[in-house]
């Protein structure tokens, strides 16, 4: 997702077929159609502009734990120099899921994914921290998951 992106205003079908996908991403076209109003074949039509314009994508979203990933932590990031240079080497790192560049304190947040502690280490300590112009990083170890949503809507 990018925060900056400026893309052409949205039309009310597109706003409630995204709704209708954001309620089931498996929702079949032809009953999208009826609810918002429009034939299966100009749903699926205008599904694929919004696909291939960056607005939406459909995903199936795992619980990390369940598929072998049992630790999960944010690692804020401070930077020496190029900020971008140091955030296209860390999006190549699998274990990171979300990376944002913020202002504050930190230059980057990162959230990593993996097996274990001994995993996450090697994250933090052997690829993240030997990336050239990271000067510290600070780790946050999620306890529990309280709440994550993907319905916030359209305006």
């Amino acid at each position: 997702m990018h925060m900056a992106r400026k893309s052409a205003p949205l039309d009310d079908a597109s706003r409630a077929i995204i709704e209708q996908l954001q309620q089931d991403g498996r929702r079949p076209y032809a009953t999208i159609g009826k609810a918002v109003g429009l034939s299966e074949a100009a749903v699926r039509q205008r599904v694929q502009k919004l696909h291939d314009q960056g607005v939406m994508q459909i995903v199936a979203i795992t619980d990390p734990a369940q598929v072998g990933y049992l630790r999960s932590a944010m690692i804020a990031i401070k930077v020496h120099g190029d900020v971008e240079a140091v955030s296209k080497q860390i999006e190549q790192l699998p274990e990171i899921s979300y990376l944002v560049l913020v202002t504050g304190k930190y230059d980057l947040l990162a959230e990593c994914v993996a097996e274990d502690d001994d995993h996450l280490l090697r994250v933090t300590n052997s690829q993240i921290r030997n990336i050239p112009g990271v000067v510290s990083t600070e780790t946050f170890v999620y306890l529990g998951l309280r709440k994550q949503t993907y319905s916030w809507g359209t305006k």
